[in-house]
């Protein structure tokens, strides 16, 4: 709904035990992904429980070998953020933190080189690097690959994520930029309830998912409820 994923990205979510992934499949539209779709996707990419006549993503890769190398990584998004990518080919211009909650990504977001598919275990593996110890990526010309501790983190994160590219963009208009300090990001994360601001996020979100019918209503209760 909120134009983060359209036609083509996917969101990822560790099982329990790590024996796998919850990621959907590659031929169903975004916009009407329901849950008895999804897949079940073992470590190394293969499909191990999901509907008949389904594959997974092309890029499934991106989230396997970065979730190998991980283990503090619960949920992987990957999409096509219009501005942010757009940082990736502009000289003497890279995406920094200037809004407050972009403070996420104090230790860094680096840009992968290579602007084609991730669809093998090698590229999987080579983006992985990029990514190191980071919470996002970005891959010149092509998105970004976000990671959080959960879906709703995920969510939350790529939100504002997008929110600070376009208002480093816009300001970038106006005149030089001062991007936040790494002192100014280690104070507003000292003071900053992560969990409470991902909880609200994820609600409103859900809340409008409800309101335009997207989400049937019992959902909020049985999520509330930790089902």
């Amino acid at each position: 709904m909120n134009g983060l994923i359209d036609y083509s990205g996917h969101v990822s979510a560790r099982l329990p035990g790590n024996v796998g992934i919850l990621i959907q499949c590659f031929d169903d539209s975004r916009a009407s992904l329901q849950p008895d779709r999804l897949l079940i996707v073992d470590m190394e990419g293969n499909l191990i429980d999901g509907p008949e006549k389904t594959a997974t993503p092309r890029e499934v890769f991106i989230h396997t070998n970065i979730m190998k190398v991980r283990p503090d990584i619960q949920a992987i998004g990957h999409f096509h953020p219009e501005i942010a990518t757009m940082f990736t080919f502009v000289q003497n211009q890279r995406l920094v933190p200037v809004k407050n909650h972009a403070a996420r990504w104090a230790n860094g977001i680096p840009v992968h080189p290579d602007p084609g598919h991730v669809n093998s275990p090698k590229s999987g593996a080579a983006l992985a690097v990029t990514l190191g110890n980071c919470h996002a990526a970005l891959i010149r010309a092509h998105g970004a690959v976000l990671c959080a501790e959960s879906v709703p983190a995920l969510l939350t994160d790529s939100v504002h994520f997008e929110e600070n590219a376009q208002m480093l963009y816009r300001a970038s208009a106006l005149g030089p930029v001062t991007s936040l300090s790494l002192q100014e990001m280690e104070a507003f994360l000292g003071n900053f309830n992560r969990d409470a601001h991902v909880k609200k996020l994820w609600k409103y979100f859900l809340l409008r998912a409800v309101d335009t019918g997207i989400v049937p209503d019992d959902w909020p209760a049985a999520i509330e409820d930790g089902d």
